[in-house]
């Protein structure tokens, strides 16, 4: 059997960089290279006070867990005990924010018809009958 013989150059193997402009990287989440790796850093050295810290800040508890994390290998079980609503957690908390009339989900169908949705009309819609 012969191998293959390919003058194609692996797209994989990108070096460049895009920084984002800096108007967009001040607003954003983690703003910078630094702070991501930071954060990499802190998950990396005690994970278990890292994903507390991130299920504290962002997620709401209707009660909060009593263990982070219990390893019996192969088995782990996060945030034991705990209590969450992942629907509350992805629309209801926000419709008491400023955030109730930022776009929840953006809707785009095949032939180019599109439809956007703040969280409170997704809200609506989700109460009353089916979105689409």
């Amino acid at each position: 059997m012969s191998t293959p013989n390919s003058n194609i150059e692996s797209l994989q193997q990108e070096e460049r960089v895009f920084p984002p402009p800096d108007a967009f990287a001040s607003s954003a989440h983690i703003t910078s290279a630094a702070e991501l790796e930071e954060l990499r850093t802190e998950a990396s050295s005690n994970p278990e006070a890292f994903w507390a810290r991130m299920a504290e800040q962002e997620l709401h508890w209707f009660k909060k867990w009593d263990r982070v994390l219990k390893w019996e290998a192969p088995h782990a079980e996060w945030f034991g005990g705990g209590l969450l609503n992942i629907s509350y957690n992805c629309l209801d908390r926000h419709l008491s924010t400023s955030r109730r009339n930022k776009a929840a989900l953006v809707w785009e169908g095949e032939p180019g018809d599109q439809r956007t949705l703040t969280y409170q009309q997704l809200h609506a819609e989700s109460a009353g009958s089916q979105m689409f």
